[in-house]
């Protein structure tokens, strides 16, 4: 297992290596693998960025996070502003059903509700307007429709996940009751275990997943 150092080591190195990030504004501190990143931004998708990068190292359990997107004086859009951006953006996304999604703005921060049918919309909603210039966050607040339940439903979750080259299915179980899924067992990285969450939401009838999937990292030796 890696010791807290070698983690830190790791999530500094990969800040390093990613592109137009500042690694220096960032900070960095590791307590029995979790990581707590503090320090500035400009964008939003800079701290997405960093945030996705760190979750997909291995031997991090969880992340503590509290960048804060801070935009300069002159580049700061207002809310309506935003509001209206947001907006337009999701009418123009056809994958998402715009007219079922309400969008409200505090503070440069995106709060959508409504209801939509398929779990990637909802992921798409939110995906398409994290870029807008302005924005800090988004609060995707959207409820799905309730849909049938297959009785083979935990077949297809464990085909999904044995498919996917990202998701290691062996260590992985799954129980449904109703529309609500529960995850336990456990995973290599954060990005593992979002990545099965995904999975699991994308399945006929799923509206809730409970993740109680553990990171738990053991080095292979040769």
């Amino acid at each position: 297992m890696k010791t807290d150092f070698e983690i830190k080591k790791d999530v500094l190195e990969e800040l390093a290596w990613l592109p137009n990030i500042d690694n220096t504004q960032i900070g960095v501190t590791v307590d029995d693998g979790v990581v707590t990143l503090t320090g500035e931004v400009n964008v939003l998708p800079k701290k997405i960025a960093i945030e996705d990068a760190v979750k997909s190292l291995c031997g991090v359990k969880a992340l503590a996070e509290a960048i804060t997107v801070k935009y300069g004086s002159t580049d700061k859009q207002s809310d309506i502003e935003i509001a209206k951006a947001a907006i337009n953006t999701l009418e123009w996304n056809a994958s998402v059903p715009s007219e079922n999604i309400i969008v409200e703005v505090e503070d440069g921060r995106i709060y959508l509700t409504g209801e939509l049918e398929w779990p990637y919309q909802k992921s798409f909603a939110k995906r398409t307007i994290e870029h807008l210039y302005g924005v800090k966050e988004v609060v995707n607040n959207i409820h799905l429709k309730p849909k049938p339940t297959p009785g083979n439903v935990e077949h297809l979750i464990q085909k999904a996940f044995t498919r996917s080259a990202n998701i290691d299915a062996k260590n992985i179980k799954v129980a449904v009751n109703d529309h609500e899924l529960t995850l336990s067992g456990t995973v290599h990285s954060i990005k593992e275990k979002e990545d099965a969450e995904i999975a699991a939401y994308n399945a006929p009838g799923i509206n809730n997943v409970i993740n109680l999937l553990k990171v738990d990292y053991y080095p292979m030796y040769l």
